[in-house]
């Protein structure tokens, strides 16, 4: 476990600006393998791979919106202290922050996974560089990537094996277990991905209307995304986004507009209201609330599949 007296120490040079880090901080030599993930999807990578032979904490708090993450002092020396970090670069700006000034291991599932295409639907995204890289409405600089890519869970597969690999190295007398145990997720996550595939082959309808633009990924099932808001899911559509919405739910006869929970679910309510349709939960799964505590990510991508299929008529 982590020192109190060495986290304090780390997190109040990071906040003096008096330590740059130029030196791996000294991390305590007690035998014990100390992971952070920066979010809940990662956590539940590091958990299923790492086992009882790691301790996991997790960055983004339950029921916190993980795109604005700020870092307590405490986070930022555990950070500092950890053996192994996995997170994902260009997501959470404090976190990656945090990850130059520290020496710790790290899995980037960005750089492991490969980050996909954004899919605009209809919802546009501003160039505000003038360079080609697309900015959301709240200034998150993404690339013209979709970082959410635990939502294809072949990709989260390939940041279990590097998670068992990493770990591999840090605590080579338990290599066996931790490759065995990404096995096993790997299968898991197999199998999510050809239920998905097969729940959502046959559909009356393709086009889903989400909160905000999470579920570019799902397009490899062969579902239509069309954003209410845009990267963040603090943005706000403009009117002629609304009116463009209305059009299409009509015409394409859409019978439910999606909202989540760790964001109010404003929009997605009065859209369904005015046009009379439906409103359900579609969980982008990038952290547990309350509500969700007793569920994991396997649990709630399933759920996800059948609003999905629920609300366009999937056979």
């Amino acid at each position: 476990m982590l020192r109190t007296l060495a986290v304090v120490a780390v997190a109040t040079a990071a906040l003096t600006g008096c330590a740059a880090f130029s030196d791996a901080p000294s991390r305590p030599d007690d035998g014990e393998i100390d992971v952070v993930t920066a979010f809940y999807p990662l956590q539940f990578v590091a958990e299923r791979v790492g086992g009882d032979l790691v301790n996991v904490s997790n960055l983004t708090q339950p029921g916190q919106e993980p795109h604005d993450l700020e870092l307590s002092p405490k986070q930022t020396g555990e950070v500092a202290l950890a053996d192994l970090v996995v997170y994902e670069k260009g997501l959470q700006a404090a976190v990656d922050a945090a990850v130059r000034q520290s020496g710790a291991e790290t899995v980037d599932a960005a750089a492991v996974a490969g980050l996909e295409p954004m899919s605009h639907g209809g919802h546009d995204d501003v160039d505000h560089h003038g360079s080609g890289e697309t900015v959301d409405e709240e200034g998150h600089d993404h690339g013209d990537l979709d970082p959410h890519l635990w939502q294809d869970p072949l990709k989260l597969a390939k940041v279990a094996d590097a998670v068992a690999d990493r770990l591999a190295t840090l605590d080579p007398s338990h290599a066996s277990t931790y490759r065995s145990n990404a096995e096993a997720l790997d299968a898991d996550l197999t199998a999510l991905d050809r239920d998905y595939t097969a729940g959502l082959a046959d559909c009356e309808r393709k086009t889903i209307v989400v909160s905000h633009n999470a579920f570019g990924y799902l397009t490899r099932y062969g579902i239509d995304i069309e954003p209410i808001a845009g990267l963040s899911p603090d943005a706000e559509p403009t009117p002629a986004d609304l009116g463009r919405l209305h059009d299409l739910i009509e015409s394409h006869g859409i019978t439910t507009v999606f909202g989540e929970r760790l964001v109010p679910a404003e929009l997605a309510e009065t859209l369904a209201k005015d046009l009379g349709v439906t409103t359900a939960v579609l969980d982008p799964i990038e952290g547990l609330t309350d509500e969700t505590a007793h569920e994991n990510y396997l649990s709630l991508m399933r759920a996800n599949l059948a609003a999905l299929k629920e609300a366009n008529g999937c056979r």
